[in-house]
This record gives structure tokens, sequence and C-alpha cells, in this order.
């Protein structure tokens, strides 16, 4: 009896220091003050386009106005990427494409969806965070047909990766993806070239795509799992500028963005330290989810703090665009046609660690659209 009660000691004792080195290592977190002012457009501003049984992810309008989006793998849709009909969704391509499949095509854990200027609706699989094969796939808009497919292998995105979010350039030859690595927290930036089909990894571990150590405050929930484990994202708000030039980019739990030229991102010559130097500081942010820009270089924020977004511009001052509690957590951006600016609100507060049946309770979830102003490239 004193052997099993003293097992039982060292035990109980390893099990606690387990929890003090998780909570060392993964816990904890500062508030970020809030960076939100006094939005410039009313709350009419901002329209309902649906209202959905589960919480969407990212979308992708196409310039005839088709409307594109995912149901966020973490609320086990029935369904993963949609396409918006009579304001209802419908499985895109079809219903047998939404189920993994050993012998057919078909999607494992979709997020992130984009169209690009050649007419063809990209789609990001981080296949349950790299536990699967993350992979890339193209959809003619014109036929609806698979017409590029690609396995990352493992050294670009392996296990416990997540393939978060993405931009295509306007040839539609470079894909740029944020390896955003909540579990590992090992980001990156990963470039794929769609002509020659081979993927790099890129900054891997640099500090501009590494999370702060900040604890995300949603409304009424401070996202910390399992009473210690604070959820602290790297690299997912990517965005592109019209002509391709320049990516600027964030981490979910950063206050600074960044950017770099992409001619030095496939400038294959630069060691990591000298393609580290290239990175640029480009302004403080709130912490985002989504981002995009417009023709005018304003990059667009969504802040899931403050049911907000805001904008950048070329001065590099934050301007709070619209803030309205209906806005829970804005995630992913595109913009359509006739400058509507398409945005879902996610409300991962009512998703992530969380019971199915209070997510279900929160529901309906919902698209918006708004005008900023300023028109962008629809499908980005």
């Amino acid at each position: 009896m004193r052997r099993l009660i003293q097992l039982l000691a060292i035990l109980t004792a390893l099990v606690l220091l387990g929890f003090f080195v998780a909570q060392a290592k993964f816990g904890g977190g500062a508030r970020l003050a809030d960076r939100t002012t006094a939005p410039t457009l009313p709350p009419s501003a901002l329209e309902v386009v649906a209202n959905l049984d589960f919480p969407p992810g990212n979308i992708a309008v196409s310039p005839g106005g088709r409307i594109f989006f995912t149901l966020h793998p973490d609320g086990n849709p029935p369904t993963q990427v949609n396409e918006l009909i009579n304001g209802k969704p419908v499985a895109y391509p079809s219903e047998e494409f939404q189920h993994p499949s050993s012998t057919l095509p078909s999607f494992q854990s979709v997020l992130s969806v984009r169209v690009d200027q050649q007419n063809r609706l990209w789609v990001l699989d981080h296949a349950n965070y790299g536990r699967g094969q993350p992979r890339l796939l193209a959809f003619d808009l014109s036929t609806n047909q698979l017409v590029h497919q690609f396995d990352f292998p493992s050294d670009v995105a392996g296990f416990l990766s997540m393939l978060n979010d993405f931009q295509v350039d306007p040839q539609g030859r470079k894909i740029y993806i944020a390896e955003a690595s909540p579990i590992r927290r090992t980001p990156a930036v990963i470039v794929y070239d769609t002509i020659e089909r081979k993927a790099r990894r890129l900054l891997d571990g640099h500090p501009s795509v590494q999370s702060g150590d900040f604890l995300i405050q949603a409304p009424g929930r401070d996202m910390i799992a399992f009473g210690f484990y604070t959820l602290q994202i790297g690299i997912d708000s990517i965005a592109l500028d019209k002509r391709g030039e320049w990516l600027y980019y964030g981490a979910v739990t950063s206050d600074r963005m960044y950017r770099i030229a992409t001619h030095d991102l496939y400038d294959e010559s630069l060691n990591p330290t000298a393609l580290a130097a290239k990175v640029q500081f480009f302004a403080p942010k709130t912490l985002s989810d989504g981002l995009t820009m417009d023709v005018a270089d304003n990059v667009y924020v969504s802040d899931m703090e403050h049911s907000a977004i805001l904008s950048l511009g070329p001065d590099r001052k934050l301007t709070t665009l619209l803030k309205d509690d209906r806005l829970r957590w804005p995630d992913g951006f595109s913009f359509g046609p006739g400058g509507w600016l398409y945005v879902t609100c996610s409300s991962l507060q009512h998703v992530l660690f969380i019971s199915k049946e209070h997510m279900r309770a929160n529901a309906p979830y919902q698209i918006f659209r708004f005008k900023p102003g300023t028109a962008g490239v629809p499908g980005q």
C-alpha cells in the first residue's frame, strides 16, 4: 500500500509538473490596447449577404459576382467549399468532393479560397493540420472542372502545419501562402510556382511571421483552451497589392504588420539571412485575422477583438471603417464587382475548444458586404 501511495504521489507530481511546464510555454499573454477609433461608416453600410447554419471560413467573389466560401473546418460542417446560390450554400464543385476519398480527388480540411484573374477558383487544403496530405487545387470557373492539383511535400508543409490563407499574383503564376503553425508554432511563408510546380518554405521562424505574446480578447471570451493554452497564431493575415509587387502580412496575435517585395521571395540566390534582411516593418496593427487590399494600396484589417474593420493607408495610419457587434470575429475578405468588399464572420469564440451544442445555439452565422469607397480586384 505504501508503494502504491508513493507511486500515486509521483504520478501526481509529474502531472502537475507537466501542467506547469505547458502553462509556462503555452500560457499567459498580454492584452493589446484597443486601437480602434470612431468608425467612418455607419452600421447601415453593412449588408447581410447570407445567414448560415455553420460559421463561414474564407470567401472569394468572382468578377462575375459568383460567391464561393468555405465553412470553417473547426465547426465540423457538412460541406467544405460552397457556392452561394439564391442565398443558400450549394456544395462546390459537387457533393462528392466534400468528403475525403482514397480513390478520387476530394477535400480534406479546407479553410481558404481565392479567385484569380485567370478565372480559376483556388482551394487551399491544410489536411487537418498536416495530418493528411496538404494540397492546392484549382477549378476552371467556366467549366467547374479541376485543372490543377499540387500536393505539398512534407519538408514544406508537414505534420502539424496549417496552410491558412493565401494570395495569387495577377499572372496566376505565384501563390503566397501563410503557414500559421498554431500548434508547433513554427510559422513560415510558402511560395508556390504554378508553372514549375515547385514550392519553397521561406522566412521559417522569422520574427515577422511569429506570434507576439498576446491574449485574444474576443467579445464574451478570452481565447484560452483547457485552462492554460493561450491561442497564439503565427502568420495568417496576408495581402498582395494589385501589381503583385508587395506582400503584406502579419501574425494573428501580433501588433505589427510587415511587407516584403515579391521579387525577393522568388530570388533563389538569397540565403535565409539575406532574405530576412529584405523584410520591412510596415505599420502597427490590431490583432487581426484576414487582410486584403484595394487598387489604391489601402490594406483592410479584420479586428476580431473589437468587432471592427480597419484600413491602413499608404500613410501607414490606422482608420476604423466599421465597428458593429454583428461582426463576430470578422475573418476572411474578398472584393467583388461594383466596389463591394465581402467579409465572413467565423465567430470563433463560439467554435474553438467549445461544445458543438454551444456553436449551434449561436447560429446563424453571417457573411456581410459593404462599400469602403475604393474598389479592389475581385476574388482577392
